[in-house]
């Protein structure tokens, strides 16, 4: 669990993110806004983009945490939308940063896990090999993933969520079909 100094700068760079881009945030603003000397930075973290690392990959980690299941795929977007929807300008200054790949490491992570998490569920009563499997997942991954890039590179104007819903209208009873196309016969090993 992190202590109290490194929540406090986590914080102060968050609230920072949300009032400028990345490249106009400097360590000195980060420690002047939390009230800490910048050895107490460096102490906790090397440089501005290994704390933005650290921050995202830690958002990743709570998200999945809060969604250890999910029903449908609406829930995945919502799932990994939600930091960026919670936090718009830090969202956009991330993405329009040198930190970029930072950012899409985390969208790829969350919609990697929620995107599983939804096949488990949605494909557990069908006999489907390994590899057909991984082959749905990333499909849907990749949907998930680029829904929302797309989303971003267009400055999140669009409703992402009212988007994505109608496009799973369009695709109704997909997954029910890809389940029975890689249905496995009876007699064959999963």
């Amino acid at each position: 669990m992190a202590n109290l100094t490194e929540k406090a700068i986590k914080a102060s760079a968050l609230k920072l993110l949300n009032e400028k881009p990345v490249n106009q945030i400097t360590i000195k603003d980060i420690v002047e806004d939390c009230g800490i000397n910048r050895n107490s930075f460096y102490y906790h973290f090397r440089d501005l983009p290994s704390l933005l690392e650290e921050m995202v990959m830690e958002q990743a980690e709570e998200l999945i945490a809060q969604y250890p299941s999910i029903s449908s795929l609406e829930e995945c977007l919502d799932a990994a939308v939600s930091f960026a929807m919670n936090n718009r300008r830090a969202a956009m200054h991330i993405y329009n940063s040198v930190s970029r790949d930072i950012y899409e490491q985390y969208l790829w992570r969350v919609c990697e896990h929620v995107v599983t998490v939804y096949i488990d569920n949605a494909l557990k009563d069908y006999r489907i090999a390994e590899d057909d499997k991984e082959i749905i997942i990333n499909f849907y991954k990749c949907a998930c993933f680029g829904a929302i890039l797309d989303w971003q590179s267009g400055g999140m104007k669009k409703d992402v969520k009212k988007q994505f819903s109608r496009m799973l209208e369009l695709k109704k009873d997909l997954i029910r079909e890809i389940g029975e196309r890689a249905e496995m016969p009876e007699n064959t090993e999963k």
